[in-house]
């Protein structure tokens, strides 16, 4: 009998992928999203890749009531947590919004796993938890710093969260995975990134702004101490991204490890500027982007990208995709868009 898995904020960027990959390895997966920055279309594009249609529950992973009727309707094997407000910018403009909606989701699924035997739960961390780093590439004993934006330091709490809620005894594991900087789209160009209104992230603008739908690219500073004067992050490509969470649901499920509770990175281990990233695009779409350069923007850390060998030898994992095809689903992302007349 297949694993069941939740999968919290399922129809978001990368919660699809991941749904994607999890079906795709035969897992059944149950999908719960309020839809605050997702599109339930996704679904259709998710059923068109694997030709199977997840189950797909309406919920807010704050409304614990709710959340308690969902886990007595299933037994699930395991838990992917993605449902979080993500955009650094937004997070120092609405702190409150970033602390309810990230802290309270999962507090109550923590308190709903034991009594619902839950065995584990994946949680989708990121790089800011170290702030701006001493050194590069960056590796999971690297300190954890004051976080640059409330985003960022939710992230750091619900790390916290999680171990502490395991090192008082609760009977669950946690794998908890650092992003770096989810970009790209599914090959088959059926699903992608797709926020709603502007974009807070970088390459939906790349990609909106190539194909008209935004007037210019903001590049917030070229004063940085990098080559090129613009941010350096470790960009990386969304699928790959999404096939860690099946080998870190698998480990969890399987016991393969005797620790309750493990850290991975997840990144490529190279470091991109923002215009060499502008620059990828504009090669493999044959595009030239319009954007201008304007001032650091509040949050924005100056250079990070992964020292990747743990989830490299430990997890078994490793990002394969090059940066130019990844651009390049991006762009055939947004050009499957138009030709649906959504963008």
């Amino acid at each position: 009998m297949a694993k069941k898995i939740l999968v919290t904020g399922g129809t978001g960027y990368i919660g699809s992928h991941t749904v994607v990959e999890l079906q795709q390895a035969g897992y059944d997966v149950v999908i719960v999203d309020n839809l605050s920055n997702s599109n339930i279309d996704v679904l259709d594009g998710i059923e068109r890749i694997t030709g199977k249609r997840p189950v797909f529950d309406k919920l807010d992973c704050t409304d614990f009531e709710a959340m308690k009727s969902l886990f007595a309707k299933y037994h699930f094997d395991g838990i992917i947590h993605f449902a979080a407000s993500k955009a650094v910018g937004e997070s120092v403009q609405q702190p409150l919004l970033y602390y309810r909606n990230n802290l309270v989701s999962l507090i109550n699924l923590l308190e709903l796993m034991p009594a619902n035997q839950v065995k584990g739960i994946v949680f989708s961390s990121s790089c800011t938890v170290y702030g701006e780093p001493d050194y590069n590439p960056i590796d999971e004993n690297a300190p954890i710093k004051p976080a640059a934006s409330p985003y960022g330091n939710t992230k750091q709490i619900n790390e916290e969260i999680i171990q502490d809620f395991v090192h008082s005894g609760a009977p669950i594991k946690s794998i908890i995975l650092r992003y770096f900087n989810p970009i790209g789209a599914h090959p088959s160009a059926e699903i992608g990134e797709l926020p709603l209104g502007v974009p807070q992230n970088l390459v939906p603008y790349i990609t909106q702004t190539g194909i008209g739908v935004r007037y210019q690219l903001s590049v917030f500073g070229d004063d940085y101490h990098t080559p090129d004067g613009s941010c350096i992050r470790d960009f990386i490509n969304v699928v790959d991204l999404a096939k860690a969470h099946v080998i870190a649901i698998e480990r969890m499920l399987e016991d393969k490890s005797e620790e309750k509770v493990e850290i991975f990175n997840l990144g490529t281990g190279k470091g991109l500027s923002v215009l060499e990233l502008i620059h990828v695009f504009e090669k493999v779409s044959g595009t030239a982007l319009n954007y201008k350069i304007v001032g650091r923007r509040e949050g924005d850390i100056e250079k990070i990208w992964a020292q990747p060998d743990k989830a490299n030898n430990v997890l078994g994992w490793k990002a394969v995709e090059t940066i130019e095809d990844t651009m390049a689903s991006a762009w055939r992302w947004q050009l499957r868009l138009r030709e649906k007349g959504v963008m």
